[in-house]
């Protein structure tokens, strides 16, 4: 065995330096795989390697979905886009107040004047020294327990009204919707970023600056639950 290795190693060697010579000769060009897997080497027609393309998602991700035409197009003045309102807010107050006092009087009045028309004196107080005394006294307590929850969701579609400077877009929404004698009606005007809007056209409230948000409701709905003008008016001043 140890002599028939010996024999066919120079015949190996022998084949792989013609193979090489053969290779070295034959081919004028030679190119090695890119290190990214995903980045196929694009060829020409005859097979022949051009110049390597720059990694982009675009020809790189198994994900990559380009944007749609609409979400290409420059925002304009009158275009619509959809705001998401969601609006949570969560307070809770204690107070409690007491107050209390007492007062004590006792005024005797020795002295009095007189006059008879021509002259001041001293008038005798012949039925003794008038007098007064009396105490007075006041409590106050009150105690009041306040706890507002507040939450408002819904989505509406918003035109932009202007163009600011900075390319900061001014939008206003209205929307009226009547079911029988029940109306709802909502409201909104803000300013927003160009950024802070998605490639769906879409933005959500707490991206707006100088956010108005009005809502309002009308019918035998609020009726049943709104208060009397007598009812606001004593809430408000408080007359008692």
């Amino acid at each position: 065995m140890t002599n028939t290795f010996f024999h066919h190693r120079p015949i190996a060697a022998s084949l792989l330096l013609a193979v090489s010579l053969t290779v070295s000769l034959g081919a004028t060009h030679a190119w090695a795989q890119e290190g990214s897997l995903l980045a196929p080497v694009p060829t020409t027609g005859d097979g022949l390697p051009v110049a390597a393309t720059p990694l982009t998602l675009e020809n790189t991700s198994f994900l990559y979905q380009p944007l749609p035409p609409e979400a290409q197009r420059e925002l304009k003045k009158e275009d619509t886009i959809i705001v998401l309102v969601d609006y949570r807010t969560s307070m809770l107050s204690e107070g409690d107040a007491e107050s209390r006092k007492t007062s004590n009087i006792n005024a005797v009045l020795s002295d009095w004047i007189g006059f008879d028309g021509s002259d001041i004196f001293a008038a005798p107080q012949t039925r003794g020294d008038p007098r007064i005394s009396g105490s007075v006294i006041s409590q106050y307590r009150a105690e009041s327990d306040l706890e507002l929850r507040d939450s408002l969701t819904f989505r509406i579609a918003a035109r932009i009204a202007d163009i600011r400077p900075n390319g900061n877009l001014v939008i206003e929404a209205h929307r009226t919707i009547r079911i029988n004698d029940e109306v709802w009606q909502q409201s909104l005007t803000g300013v927003v970023a160009r950024q802070f809007i998605g490639a769906n056209r879409e933005v959500r409230s707490d991206s707006i600056t100088d956010l108005h948000i009005d809502k309002r409701e009308l019918g035998q709905v609020r009726n049943g639950y709104a208060p009397g003008w007598l009812t606001k008016w004593y809430g408000e001043y408080k007359p008692f």
